[in-house]
């Protein structure tokens, strides 16, 4: 079965190796991209990368949990934890319904930025292989609801 994961919000594709946390980059937490919004980017909804239940949410990340059970996490920016929620607007709550590209949280990127975070956010499918994430076209530019990856068979 294989799962269609879906850009969470409009920037420039990145291999997961490329995202900017080693925890990430060595796919410890799965096997997925980074997503960095434009240098100019201010406000940002954030969109469900794929339908589901919202298994966990906090304003900086969330994982929906398919039907199928996957988990697949967006993790919006990097350390933004140490932000207490201040740049996020959350939409939803968790066990929430959701259809991939319904809005789940809206960021100031700038704000992000000014923290001196980085605003580049990996989305992974969680505890997936690394060698079972497919190629993808890194330092491509992709809107929401773009087509990132197609996991599994």
């Amino acid at each position: 079965m294989s799962l269609r994961v879906r850009a969470p919000f409009s920037g420039t594709l990145l291999a997961i190796e490329q995202v900017p946390d080693p925890v990430f980059a060595a796919s410890m937490v799965g096997a997925g991209v980074g997503v960095e919004p434009a240098a100019d980017a201010g406000a940002v909804d954030v969109v469900a990368p794929v339908s589901g239940r919202l298994l966990k949410v906090h304003p900086h990340a969330f994982i929906v949990l398919t039907p199928e059970g996957r988990g697949v996490l967006v993790h919006v920016g990097l350390d933004t934890v140490k932000l207490d929620g201040a740049p996020f607007t959350l939409h939803v709550a968790e066990g929430d319904e959701v259809a991939a590209g319904d809005r789940v949280v809206t960021v100031d990127v700038a704000a992000v930025r000014a923290a001196g975070l980085s605003p580049v956010s990996p989305v992974v499918v969680m505890d997936a292989a690394a060698d079972t994430m497919p190629e993808v076209a890194a330092g491509t530019q992709v809107h929401a609801g773009d087509t990132l990856f197609t996991w599994g068979t």
